[in-house]
């Protein structure tokens, strides 16, 4: 193949996330083994660190490995920190860095200097002392990108799971389950597998809310009145679709193995913790969070800042290393139909 017809290795812009957390070290370390596994599939980006020299330093010495950056490869974000920062919990000052790391690099994202971004975390109360009402990187990005629909995608080789609401209280679920909604995270969900993961005829498992799936309204009608319309409607559409189904018992047969070759490629949960539980019981150290919706790809990987272990070199990087090669593999599948996700954009936009 020649030089000329190379596929372009993303430009995957990285945020270091809170300086006194794990983000920096674990990005530290995830790079240098990708480094070192250049030839693995996913393994081909070029990496664009948000953070400050002083904090990419101190990582550097905590994990006692040589810096893994090409030569201008850090975007010093110098006026977000004032002095050196303790290893010590969540810090006004570690909110002030980790938003400006993360502004910086959204910016880049729309404007197309980096095509893909990989997040390492934050922590949302130190942040939302700096930006009142911050929830999460997910809602962040969504409204500085302009996005009408967002949907959080657990992802790992062995399970993704979406969510169909987020960051809310657990009394609130109820009343945002709409048709209309679970329609619109559904098909934008199904829509990425397709287009982005590569699943020709995406299979999608929606759970119900109550237990037994609401045992045909002994538990909570909501199944009757929401889900189960909603995966009428899905199907209608031609979409391959099936629910609603007992949590418990959906996600034993897919880590059980008895789900068999009918196993969903993604399961729609209906609240956080219903999805996530289970999740992070299957993939802790592979996990990937992916924000679907975006015009490029944003992963992260699936555990917080972990103050505890800031510091001691200790923290273990396959989360963010994951979250890494699967940006980059989404980026490059991303990058030739521009226009194609645009007009899939507006009919997104249409439809919420």
């Amino acid at each position: 193949m020649s030089a000329s017809t190379q596929p372009r290795v993303p430009r995957i812009g990285i945020s270091l996330g809170d300086p006194g957390g794990i983000g920096p070290e674990v990005t530290v370390r995830a790079l240098h083994a990708l480094r070192s596994t250049a030839a693995d599939e996913g393994a081909s980006l070029r990496p664009i660190v948000y953070g400050q020299p002083e904090v990419w330093a101190r990582a550097l010495a905590v994990t006692g490995l040589a810096d893994p950056l090409p030569p201008g490869s850090l975007v010093a974000c110098d006026d977000a920190l004032l002095e050196a920062l303790p290893w010590s919990g969540p810090h006004p000052r570690g909110g002030l860095a980790s938003l400006r790391y993360l502004a910086r690099a959204t910016d880049d994202l729309a404007s197309g200097a980096v095509d893909g971004l990989c997040t390492a975390p934050l922590a949302k109360a130190a942040v939302a002392g700096h930006a009142p009402g911050f929830r999460g990187h997910t809602e962040f990005l969504q409204e500085r990108l302009g996005s009408a629909r967002v949907v959080m995608l657990m992802a790992s080789e062995r399970l993704r799971v979406a969510l169909a609401t987020t960051h809310v209280a657990l009394a609130q679920v109820p009343s945002l389950l709409t048709v209309e909604r679970l329609c619109g995270v559904a098909r934008l969900v199904l829509g990425e597998l397709q287009e982005r993961f590569g699943v020709a005829q995406p299979r999608l498992a929606v759970c119900g809310l109550n237990p037994h799936a609401g045992e045909h309204g002994a538990f909570g009608d909501e199944e009757l009145r929401v889900v189960a319309p909603a995966v009428a409607q899905l199907r209608a559409e031609g979409w391959s679709v099936e629910g609603p189904l007992p949590a418990d018992g959906l996600f034993a047969g897919i880590f059980n193995g008895l789900a068999g070759g009918s196993a969903p490629d993604a399961v729609l949960a209906m609240y956080h913790d219903q999805g996530l539980v289970p999740f992070k019981m299957a993939a802790f150290h592979d996990g990937v969070n992916v924000t679907l919706g975006l015009p490029r790809p944003r992963t992260s990987p699936d555990h917080g800042t972990a103050f505890d272990i800031a510091g001691r070199g200790v923290a273990d990087h396959r989360s963010m290393l994951a979250a890494l090669r699967l940006c980059a593999r989404l980026a490059a599948r991303t990058q030739p139909s521009e226009q194609g996700r645009e007009q899939g954009r507006e009919q997104a936009r249409e439809q919420a």
